[in-house]
């Protein structure tokens, strides 16, 4: 049926068909009151003369529209950077909050000591940003600390070159003899010969996320979960306007149109930009890590060495976690659980705490890292971030953000909302690492301000 919108004081309204019956936008949680958000059931496009030109703000909203595809981390704190910022804010997410990549870690808040010899630039985000999440979301997580220890004559020689590294990263280390490092951790294999401290720590997954996502929606953007993007749509100009979507509650597509689009869908960042045929270099890197029933140190203990298998076992609230492992795929929806690798990983835990061979199996599972690089391979590849302004590519209004960590996804998101409001000519500063997230309880409470 013909579908039909009028202008009534004000608002926005549609008749369908010969009944007249009419719908408030109040009454379509998918419509917003922008004329660069009119999401249109089925496929329809409203035309461009009844909403005025997208481009002229003044038409009933005057801030300008982001439209934010993914929910994990990065895509979560980058609605509330552009929130703070005066953007009206739309984030799709196939799934739920976190339920891809960032749902999946095991949740260390990285020093940077992991990387301070291999990816000195890494090393340098991951200690600059553990220490404004301590500040920002201490209510997801726990202070503990962490060990770099030395099993091995190998772990030894990595020694000096840790202490240099740590030390180019700004990485406070103290040197802890075997029997300082059994005192804090009695469960540590005996056999030790190093150990040094760090500040690593826990996080709560889920409570992160929620937390940016909370703080997001408490200053008016909205989130559109199990809302799967099917199609980047482009003007005749080069430029992307909008996206298309399909609900997946309700199997209907509709648009969603705005001044910017983010791609921030971590290890799938390729293949949305591939929707229209950007290119970006990320390689989906999975990893296992398997979950034990006994949580048997309180601080993290970490391998004395280059970034490897099973290196890193966490404590988790009532468990311990190990991992990970690392190969490439090609479709990142797809990972199966080898059971070889599990196996390794229960000889990697018991090699740096030997009770682990007391516990049980809680849980395995994996996830997709999304590491930049094109030419290397695996572990080689930069645990940095990059955001691609696709204007280099010949395509406007579209931004994608990728690779990076849990640990660097509010600085992700600075770097992301600082290039947008240049693209728009914005003037705007970040504000995120001076105020503390809303609590991740209040997500799914109504929302207080707009």
């Amino acid at each position: 049926m013909p579908l039909v919108w009028r202008l009534v004081t004000g608002m926005v309204w549609m008749t369908y068909g010969k009944t007249g019956v009419r719908t408030k936008p109040g009454n379509l949680p998918w419509l917003r009151m922008s004329e660069r958000n009119f999401i249109i059931n089925g496929k329809r496009q409203l035309q461009e003369h009844l909403i005025g030109l997208r481009s002229k703000r003044s038409y009933m909203n005057s801030k300008p529209h982001a439209i934010v595809i993914g929910a994990g981390f990065t895509g979560c704190a980058i609605a509330y950077d552009l929130a703070l910022r005066g953007f009206d804010v739309s984030v799709v997410e196939r799934g739920e909050i976190s339920s891809g990549t960032s749902g999946r870690t095991h949740g260390l808040l990285h020093s940077g000591g992991r990387y301070c010899v291999t990816d000195v630039e890494a090393g340098i985000e991951c200690i600059q940003e553990n220490i404004i999440l301590r500040k920002i979301a201490k209510q997801c997580i726990e202070y503990n600390g962490g060990l770099f220890v030395a099993l091995s004559e190998e772990d030894l020689e990595y020694a000096v070159r840790f202490e240099k590294g740590a030390e180019e990263c700004g990485i406070p280390i103290d040197k802890l003899t075997p029997a300082e490092a059994i005192n804090l951790e009695p469960a540590l294999n005996p056999k030790v010969l190093l150990a040094y401290t760090v500040p690593d720590g826990a996080f709560d997954p889920l409570r992160l996320a929620f937390a940016f996502a909370a703080s997001a929606k408490q200053l008016g953007a909205q989130f559109f979960t199990y809302t799967n993007v099917v199609n980047i749509i482009i003007d005749g100009q080069r430029r992307v306007v909008g996206i298309e979507v399909n609900g997946r509650a309700n199997d209907r597509n509709y648009e969603f149109r705005g001044d910017v689009v983010i791609n921030a869908t971590g290890a799938w960042a390729g293949a949305i930009a591939d929707l229209i045929g950007l290119p970006v270099p990320i390689v989906p890197t999975p990893g296992v890590m398997v979950a034990y029933d006994q949580r048997l140190t309180n601080r993290v203990i970490n391998r004395l060495v280059e970034p490897s298998d099973g290196d890193i076992l966490l404590p988790q609230r009532r468990m311990s976690v190990i991992g990970t492992t690392s190969f490439e795929v090609e479709d990142a929806d797809y990972i199966p659980v080898v059971e070889d690798q599990v196996a390794q990983m229960y000889k990697c835990a018991c090699e740096l705490v030997p009770a682990v061979a007391n516990t049980k199996q809680r849980g395995v599972y994996m996830s997709a890292r999304p590491l930049i690089g094109e030419a290397l391979k695996g572990r080689s590849l930069t645990r940095t971030f990059k955001c691609y302004d696709h204007a280099e590519d010949g395509v406007e209004g579209m931004v994608t953000i990728t690779g990076g960590k849990a640990t660097t996804c509010r600085a992700m998101a600075e770097k992301t909302v600082d290039l947008v409001c240049k693209k728009l000519g914005i003037n705007e500063v970040c504000t995120t690492a001076n105020q503390p997230l809303a609590s991740y309880r209040t997500y799914y409470q109504e929302q207080v301000a707009k």
